[in-house]
């Protein structure tokens, strides 16, 4: 059983940094949002997500409470293409430990994505902090004849 615990659902100004992520002007409207992924009450991830709000106007906490693929598919009609992803190995910041119940000097995995539709316009860039225990990744590498 899965289930996703709401923790912070805002609307901002976008960073420089954030801009750059999602390819808007600095200063847009973009949502902010925070919530941990369960499993059988096991806490297993915590995400935070930005999305543009131009793109999502009536994005709500209740659609975080689900999945917001099946909102941005299903709901607005929007072809997700890819993800693109970058996984780094970091020490929990105190607020994430915690919400993970784990012991802040475990290292866990941050995987950093950016979403892209079918027209390569970028719909949301997030952080997912993993509990080490809980993940692993396997990479596949093909080489492609000539």
């Amino acid at each position: 059983m899965t289930r996703s615990d709401v923790i912070a659902f805002e609307i901002k100004p976008a960073s420089l940094t954030m801009a750059e992520n999602l390819n808007i002007a600095e200063g847009d409207k973009i949502f902010y949002v925070k919530r941990v992924r369960y499993v059988d009450d096991n806490p297993i991830t915590v995400e935070e997500t930005w999305l543009p709000t131009e793109m999502f106007p009536d994005l709500s906490y209740q659609v975080m409470q689900g999945s917001k693929y099946d909102f941005i598919e299903k709901q607005k009609g929007m072809v997700i293409d890819r993800s693109e992803q970058e996984i780094v190995p970091i020490l929990p910041p105190e607020d994430i430990a915690a919400l993970l119940d784990i012991d802040p000097k475990q290292p866990i995995i941050e995987k950093r994505t950016r979403g892209h539709l079918a027209d390569d316009t970028v719909f949301e860039y997030s952080r997912n902090y993993l509990k080490s225990s809980d993940y692993k990744f396997t990479l596949v590498a093909k080489r492609h004849r000539s």
